[in-house]
């Protein structure tokens, strides 16, 4: 593989990050290892005792679970549509965020549905999902749609990564063997002449193209499963686009923290630049806008029509001695607070940008929670007689064990991954003092 100065510049710089794991990377590792064994450990008590050890009863048989898979199968569907659309523009500031984007999108997918198996009573039934599915329930939709997206997940991250293995493969890396023989294998006789080049660019391009209506097809049958429920808070025409937009929205904010992160471990600064981070702020803020207005226009027509249900779920909402607390900081750190940072000229920085949009991710999560809970606490028939703990949901400690060990699982694939491969991509670089100009090789590849 031959490269240019600027990306032979960038396989050097790079090249300890994937060469050496590191005495940090090896903490991060062992940490996020543990809390996955105890994740593995509530798992075993879910499964010996029942949901019984759980917050979930007959009327909130939901909870942190769904929570989580709304969530990080969010950010998969928002991983794809940034790194489709960057592509396809051919963005130059871009380039070195498609492949963060590609490996949150794929990570993402592996994890969320995993939660959704933590909601199922009987494991040994699972199977019946593929075998005996029904066509009218959009949960059959989710369980196709979740498959489909997943394969093209990993196609698309693979395409983008033959190249990059195709040159760890002629680097002569001071790697293992084991390593080097992947590097091989995964590069799939890739030489870089003219014709694998063509392929190559236009199967990505095809992909990109079919992943950008698939993200937003999926995401709006996962909102379906609510939106075509007679239930107060969710039964909602504004669901499909909401579900959409949120997605995107934390799925950006996602991208800019995995950004500082990799920049401060792997001193990544000259790629991962001040104008990468504004440029990722001002989407930011644009997204927080519309995701507001959708926000405001969905408690708005509820509290308006004044139905008893939609009131119920309303007053809980709002209510201080309820979720009210819980809906301001929702609001106001997940949506004002991300707007006001970027919007401000001070703290257009990176490390505020970022700093908000950490908050902003843990807001949304938040704001997943009171799509769920609030409306499961507000039954269809009066409940009497019944204890408090089948009334409001508590979430127990294995739920919250099963769902940091559901991060730590995101992390650990995101802590792997960064030793395997470039964080930033070799391939494809262009130099910025080059003013637009490219070699020939570069005009072949396009």
């Amino acid at each position: 593989m031959e490269l240019n100065s600027y990306q032979q510049e960038a396989l050097n710089y790079q090249r300890p990050n994937i060469e050496k794991f590191g005495k940090r990377n090896w903490f991060f590792t062992i940490f996020f290892g543990l809390w996955i064994l105890a994740g593995l450990y509530a798992l075993y008590l879910q499964i010996a005792k029942g949901h019984g050890v759980t917050g979930m009863r007959d009327n909130v048989v939901w909870g942190l679970f769904i929570v989580n898979f709304i969530f990080f199968i969010g950010l998969s569907y928002a991983g794809a549509i940034i790194a489709g659309v960057l592509h396809l523009l051919k963005v130059p500031w871009g380039k070195p965020i498609v492949r963060l984007a590609q490996m949150m999108t794929v990570i993402s997918i592996i994890v969320g549905p995993v939660f959704i198996l933590l909601c199922v009573g009987r494991f040994d039934r699972l199977w019946h999902l593929f075998f005996y599915p029904r066509i009218q329930s959009p949960m059959t939709w989710d369980v196709m749609a979740v498959v489909t997206f997943l394969v093209g997940a990993v196609l698309l991250l693979y395409l983008a990564l033959i190249k990059d293995f195709a040159v760890y493969r002629d680097a002569k890396l001071n790697v293992p063997k084991w390593r080097q023989k992947l590097y091989a294998f995964f590069a799939n006789g890739y030489q870089g002449t003219a014709s694998q080049k063509k392929h190559i660019i236009v199967s990505q391009n095809l992909l990109s193209i079919i992943m950008i209506p698939l993200s937003i097809v999926v995401a709006s049958i996962l909102s379906w499963i609510f939106g075509m429920t007679l239930r107060p808070g969710w039964h909602s025409t504004i669901f499909g686009p909401y579900f959409v937009l949120g997605a995107l929205f934390s799925g950006c904010g996602v991208l800019i923290v995995a950004m500082w992160v990799y920049r401060r471990m792997y001193k990544l600064e000259k790629y991962f630049t001040d104008k990468h981070f504004i440029n990722l702020g001002y989407i930011m803020m644009l997204l927080a806008a519309g995701y507001g207005y959708f926000t405001f226009s969905e408690y708005f027509t509820s509290w308006f029509g004044s139905e008893k249900w939609d009131n119920e779920v309303i007053h809980k909402l709002f209510s201080l001695k309820e979720y009210g607390w819980w809906t301001l900081f929702a609001n106001v750190a997940g949506i004002v607070l991300p707007i006001l940072i970027v919007a401000i000229p001070a703290t257009r920085k990176p490390k505020w940008i970022t700093l908000s949009a950490f908050i902003m991710v843990f807001a949304l999560w938040v704001k997943r929670y009171l799509i769920i809970v609030p409306t499961l606490e507000s039954p269809a028939l009066p409940m009497q007689d019944t204890r408090m703990e089948y009334v409001k949901y508590s979430a127990t400690w294995p739920e919250w064990v099963l769902t940091f060990a559901g991060i730590a699982t995101f992390l650990l694939f995101f802590t792997l991954i960064s030793k395997f491969v470039t964080v930033v991509p070799i391939t494809g670089l262009e130099d910025p003092k080059a003013k637009g100009q490219q070699s020939e090789t570069d005009k072949t590849e396009e």
